[in-house]
């Protein structure tokens, strides 16, 4: 199946490379040259702009966006759709928010042109042993464009979960979830750190954990080789950021009177973990200090 890919950063560009090793024949396009030239050096077809890689595409015409969520995702879309025609399917990807991907899907509706909104889990591993497809849409389209799925998604690994936006708003849910088991396995491991008397070996125990405990998970790998490669962490600075998806899943969960109380504090966790001094901490101090009397450590300032 030929189809046009746009975006190929750390997973778009992975992505083309596992399409292409199972025979898909991928026409590729980004701002990037150096990107473009990179996927044609793995067997891609090249292109340098919108309209060239429409016109190297046979109708009816499959594009996949892998590109940033919010603008980039809504200028793209805004400047290749008055190139496509009826019964052209437009794909996105990337973690836009499920309302943006339902609008989307309504407007490309009234020019006939089929959408699908596919959540995509995996990261840089997904090359490796492909990626968790979350799909939102009309069932009869992705039916027409399985094949793409079955190459880039682990047997079991790919499913139609409901109509425009359900895919998204999966995904959306799924990497709220994430935030809050990275935030408990962070705070274990925090914890097992300062037991200094202990002596802990953080990357022989995040192993050990993955051989049949409860909280076995591949994010437990991921620690394992990260405590391998520094078990201080001394090169990684303590400053996290969010893609949206972990706000968008504590308003949705306000929205539906939903509690979400781990989800919404490792979000805030987060917001914490960037500041160079905590005001609100400040604050406390001052007022322990005012009460009670309680010893203040003075600024560094």
């Amino acid at each position: 199946m030929r189809t046009g890919f746009i975006g190929l950063g750390k997973m778009g560009g992975s992505m083309v490379q596992r399409l292409l090793n199972d025979g898909h024949e991928i026409v590729a396009y980004a701002r990037s040259a150096e990107s473009v030239k990179k996927a044609e050096g793995k067997g891609a077809i090249g292109s340098d702009s919108l309209e060239d890689l429409v016109s190297k595409l046979d109708k009816p015409r499959v594009v996949w966006l892998m590109v940033p969520a919010g603008n980039a995702t809504e200028d793209t879309i805004k400047n290749i759709a008055p190139l496509l025609d009826e019964g052209d399917t437009l794909i996105d990807g990337g973690n836009s928010f499920y309302k943006d991907s339902m609008r989307r899907a309504d407007e490309l509706k009234s020019r006939g042109i089929d959408y699908l909104d596919i959540g995509t889990s995996g990261g840089i591993w997904g090359l490796q042993i492909g990626y968790c497809m979350m799909i939102g849409g009309n069932k009869d389209v992705f039916t027409r464009v399985e094949p793409l799925m079955k190459t880039l998604a682990p047997e079991d690994g790919y499913a139609h979960v409901g109509p425009h936006g359900a895919g998204h708003f999966v995904k959306m849910v799924h990497n709220g979830i994430e935030y809050a088991m990275l935030q408990g396995y962070a705070e274990g491991f925090e914890i097992m750190n300062a037991k200094k008397e202990f002596n802990l070996d953080l990357h022989q125990i995040s192993g050990l954990w993955n051989q049949g405990s409860v909280i076995r998970s591949w994010l437990l790998e991921l620690a394992e080789i990260a405590f391998k490669k520094d078990p201080g962490l001394s090169s990684v600075r303590g400053y996290v950021e969010d893609s949206g998806e972990g706000r968008w899943t504590v308003a949705e969960a306000v929205d539906l009177d939903v509690p979400a109380p781990a989800i919404t504090l490792s979000l805030l966790e987060r917001f914490r973990s960037r500041q160079e001094e905590s005001f609100s901490a400040q604050v406390i101090a001052a007022l322990r200090n005012e009460f009670g009397g309680h010893a203040i450590k003075t600024s560094k300032k």
